[in-house]
């Protein structure tokens, strides 16, 4: 993984790049992932597939068919990811020169609604008690959240990211809130904010700048947890329409943002 750069989002103007569009056809972006500075995944979830896309080129450079409707995806190592399939499987997918291959599958005993990766290991959200796990790579669990009645709960929650340090994020357009807790999952903090319209996708800059796509108005919510502060970082004035997930490259200092059922990523540029 790259190391993380020192950037201030508080004090940047994003500029905007060309779009990227993907092959034209009926086209659902469930998710995205960087794999290099010039590489991302892309969850097809109208194709039931899993591109990778050369983000200089704007071309799709290798795909991988799959048997469900693949949702969330994370990477686990520099040349792995894991992708949600259908509604209880965990496909693992290989990245090399350029290519993407199936390996190993897992599969769980309840309905995934989200899943991330974190100290080697998986963090998948459930749609039942207990609400988090904390997975080995081979299905091992290590840590549960919410397996107890009177633990916190959650609405719909949508997606999940991790930070540098493991803390992990997650997002909940149910209840328009974002909680966060620790590598063991214990539970720190929640955080809500009027700017918070239906939060979707989430991913981490640094570990005090979380990005969140507020879907129902149009907008790229800042989130810097030591403060409890939310900012509006893009909107519709920037190309911004129904963001569904994003991502964010350290190396390219870029925000990637899929818009709900399209074939369009928009690419934002920091200074």
């Amino acid at each position: 993984m790259s190391t993380p750069v020192s950037t201030d989002l508080t004090q940047a103007r994003l500029k905007r790049q060309p779009d990227i569009r993907l092959p034209e056809g009926k086209c659902h972006i469930t998710d995205l992932a960087v794999v290099s500075p010039d590489l991302l995944l892309v969850s097809n979830n109208s194709k039931r597939c899993v591109q990778l896309l050369d983000c200089l080129k704007g071309e799709v450079v290798s795909v991988v068919q799959l048997q469900d409707y693949p949702h969330r995806i994370c990477l686990t190592d520099r040349n792995t990811a894991a992708v949600q399939v259908g509604d209880r499987r965990i496909q693992m997918i290989k990245v090399k020169d350029n290519t993407l291959t199936k390996a190993r599958e897992l599969t769980v005993s309840k309905d995934v609604y989200g899943l991330t990766s974190s100290r080697n290991s998986l963090v998948v959200f459930f749609s039942s008690r207990p609400w988090l796990e904390v997975i080995s790579m081979d299905g091992k669990v290590l840590h549960q959240l919410g397996k107890s009645g009177n633990s916190q709960q959650f609405m719909y929650p949508a997606f999940m990211c991790t930070t540098p340090g493991g803390s992990v994020f997650i997002s909940d357009y149910g209840t328009d809130t974002i909680t966060k807790v620790d590598a063991q999952l214990n539970l720190l903090q929640t955080f809500t904010s009027p700017l918070l319209q239906e939060p979707y996708g989430i991913t981490a800059v640094t570990e005090d700048q979380i990005l969140v796509c507020s879907w129902k108005n149009n907008s790229i919510v800042l989130l810097q947890p030591s403060t409890n502060t939310m900012s509006t970082l893009l909107g519709e004035d920037d190309g911004i329409k129904y963001p569904f997930t994003l991502t964010y490259c350290t190396d390219q200092k870029k925000v990637y943002v899929a818009t709900y059922f399209t074939n369009t990523i928009n690419v934002y540029q920091m200074p």
